[in-house]
């Protein structure tokens, strides 16, 4: 079956390592921050200037000052510490982060990301993103498959307004584990119980598939 967000989540979260700095972007990549693998020390860092975030906070145990970029309550790490946006803009524009995980309206198989504006509809604006895809040489991006239609929003092409261009390596939905090669999305994994032929039927663009595809081990 497919993946929930917490699913998504758990997955992305196999991708840190050990020592990394890591920018969780809004929506579904807050949620990574819950499930690190035991035995590994990562350092979360929003642009709105928090270096050391933990988990969300039980209910009724919320700060309302601190928050993460998206504003909701988060809790910090011992060490942790606060700063003004500018320094934090200045660890993003200088690669000092080792793994960006964002959200996305649209992934184009080039590696192109749509995740800021839909024309027409309100939106909060930009924020960081434009400058996280600008700097950040590894960016994994968390995001449901299909839209509520079950249009594919994984593309060949994106049709929003772009926030970068050819950044993003890798893709995680609620059906499968994609990477973004030089010949377009290569089929990693896929969901529990879900089949590759319905990941082939829920996507617009072309899908390398080589051999046996596993199971993502959630």
């Amino acid at each position: 079956m497919a993946l929930d967000k917490i699913g998504i989540a758990k997955r992305i979260a196999q991708e840190l390592k050990d020592r990394y700095f890591v920018n969780l972007g809004i929506g579904i990549p807050t949620l990574v921050a819950n499930y690190i693998p035991q035995g590994i020390d990562v350092e979360f860092q929003s642009e709105n200037g928090v270096l050391g975030m933990g988990s969300f906070p039980f209910e009724g145990e919320e700060d309302a000052d601190i928050i993460n970029a998206g504003k909701q309550t988060i809790t910090t790490l011992a060490g942790a510490s606060f700063f003004d946006s500018a320094l934090s803009f200045g660890m993003i524009r200088g690669q000092h982060v080792d793994l960006t995980i964002l959200g996305a309206m649209e992934v184009a198989e080039n590696g192109d990301i749509a995740n800021w504006k839909i024309p027409g509809k309100m939106v909060k604006g930009m924020g960081g993103a434009m400058d996280l895809v600008a700097s950040a040489e590894n960016i994994i991006v968390a995001m449901m498959h299909v839209n509520k239609a079950g249009d594919s929003k994984i593309l060949k092409q994106c049709t929003l307004p772009l926030t970068g261009v050819g950044c993003v390596k890798k893709v995680v939905t609620e059906l499968a584990v994609l990477e973004v090669t030089p010949k377009g999305f290569k089929l990693l994994e896929r969901a529990p119980g879900v089949t590759v032929e319905h990941i082939i039927a829920s996507t617009e663009a072309e899908l390398i598939i080589e051999g046996e595809i596993p199971e993502m081990q959630i």
